[in-house]
């Protein structure tokens, strides 16, 4: 299936994602990743994944129709994200700017990735 055949080089994507924060922890800067790290990784991650399987879904019926629902589940992981912000902005004692840094190391790559699944998937589109 089309679908399963893109999870794999998201998981690939994902590990990747995953060593620089790994490499932080174990042989870096301890106060570069916030203590809750990985709930943030792996909310942002569930977010893409779900967004990525919704897009290949929609486009394997239509071009258009997964072009409009990659504009959908942007919106709603960007404001997914920004809700999640703003509860562990309550709940936690953290320090802003290296939980912002880190958030956008997740958010702005795994936005990428989905921009990039959706190119590849459009251009071979376009070559049948």
């Amino acid at each position: 299936m089309k679908i399963a055949a893109k999870i794999f080089p998201f998981l690939i994507f994902t590990i990747l994602l995953a060593l620089p924060p790994i490499y932080f922890i174990y042989f870096g800067d301890k106060s570069l990743i916030v203590p809750q790290f990985w709930g943030l990784f792996v909310f942002v991650g569930g977010l893409t994944l779900l967004a990525l399987i919704a897009i290949l879904a929609a486009q394997s019926s239509s071009a258009e129709l997964g072009t409009q629902i990659f504009m959908a589940a942007t919106v709603f992981k960007l404001l997914a994200c920004l809700v999640f912000v703003l509860v562990f902005f309550l709940k936690h004692k953290v320090d802003r700017p290296v939980f912002m840094v880190d958030f956008f190391y997740l958010y702005f790559l795994n936005t990428g990735f989905e921009i990039y699944v959706l190119l590849c998937n459009l251009r071979n589109q376009n070559l049948k």
